[in-house]
Formats: C-alpha cells, sequence, structure tokens
C-alpha cells in the first residue's frame, strides 16, 4: 500500500509467458481490469477494459499487447492512472484470461507465465500462476479507495474456470481480505 496520503497514482500490470512449442495453436493471455461504481462495488462492472478497448476517460488501457507471448520478459502492458479515475468510481478487480480458441488450456499448461504489478519502480505484486495453475483465469489484484478517497491495493491472485467473456462480468463478485502493505514492496523487474 502506498503512504499515507499519497496514494497509488499511475500503476503497471505487466504479463508474461512463452510462446507455444512449433506446431501447436498460439497460447493468448490477455489482461482485463473491471471498474465498479462507488455505490455498488461488488455488482455488474461500469465498463471492462481488455486488449481491443480501454476506459471511457483513458483513465485504464493496454500500451502494450501480445497475442503469442515472446519469451522475452514483459510482453503485455496495462496502465492504470488512479489519480485521474473518476470519484464515481470505487473499485477496481485486474485479471488474466487465456483465450480457449486453441483447446482447453490451463496456467499449469503455460511456461514461463508471469504478473507484475508496478508503481513507479516498486514491485506492488508478482505472480507465477502456480497456485492456480488448474485455472483458466485468474482475478490478480483489486483497488479500492479508502475512507479519504486513497486508492489502495490488495492480493487477489484466485483462479476461475470461466471463458473469457463470462469471466469479466463476474470477476469482482467475490472481496479479498490480503491488503497489500508498504512492506512487501520491492524494486521492481524491468521488462
Amino acid at each position: 500500500m502506498s503512504s499515507v496520503g499519497e496514494g497509488l497514482g499511475k500503476v503497471e500490470v505487466r504479463l508474461k509467458w512463452d510462446p507455444s512449442p512449433f506446431g501447436e495453436p498460439p497460447r493468448h493471455l490477455d489482461i482485463v481490469a473491471a471498474t465498479y461504481a462507488a455505490d455498488d462495488l461488488h455488482g455488474r462492472p461500469a465498463y471492462v477494459v481488455h486488449y481491443d478497448s480501454r476506459s471511457p476517460d483513458g483513465t485504464i488501457n493496454m500500451t502494450r499487447h501480445s497475442q503469442t507471448g515472446l519469451g522475452f520478459g514483459y510482453v503485455e502492458v496495462m496502465v492504470l492512472e488512479f489519480d485521474r479515475l473518476s470519484p464515481a468510481y470505487g473499485r477496481v478487480v485486474v485479471g488474466v484470461v487465456i483465450h480457449q480458441e486453441g483447446g482447453h488450456r490451463t496456467f499449469g499448461e503455460i511456461s514461463n507465465a508471469g504478473v507484475l504489478v508496478v508503481r513507479h519502480y516498486t514491485e506492488l505484486l508478482a505472480d507465477d500462476f502456480a497456485g492456480v495453475g488448474d485455472s483458466t483465469a485468474t482475478t490478480v489484484a483489486e483497488f479500492v479507495r479508502d475512507g479519504s478517497g486513497q486508492w489502495e491495493m490488495h492480493e487477489m491472485v484466485q483462479g476461475s474456470d470461466s471463458d473469457p467473456a463470462p469471466f469479466m462480468l463476474e470477476m469482482g463478485s467475490v472481496p479479498w481480505p490480503r491488503t497489500h502493505h508498504a512492506s512487501e514492496e520491492r524494486p521492481a523487474e524491468t521488462a
């Protein structure tokens, strides 16, 4: 969590994975974000951001996208600008989905996969999806406004077997209790 009164400001979510072995269909993973109204934090998302969309005000968008993974570090990046996000929104849940066009795939079948959440040069969360190896989608982090209106991050690695479209609608329905603390921050790995 950021220091008192400072808030999160701009955060990046980075995703990496290796491409498919030769002769297999491409492995396509995506970062997704669901934004919730301040008066309905666990209902239906007000809007969802993914590889071919951005938030209506431009505060959440994809700056890098891959459909195959490259094996060269973090190949997909989503930027969330919490200092510009309207007070009408009180919660954002970020997750990762595996597209299933080439056959059923889980995180356990994707080599060298990982997600990194970074604020400036500080690593807020790093995960290799080992805990959700049997899942086809997972939430990663929940961002919520505290009592003073500042944004804080909660780790929320929770697997799902839903396909991408239904997952994006349901990914914020369950709150997760683990709050990120400043003592857990460490220098971020570069792309």
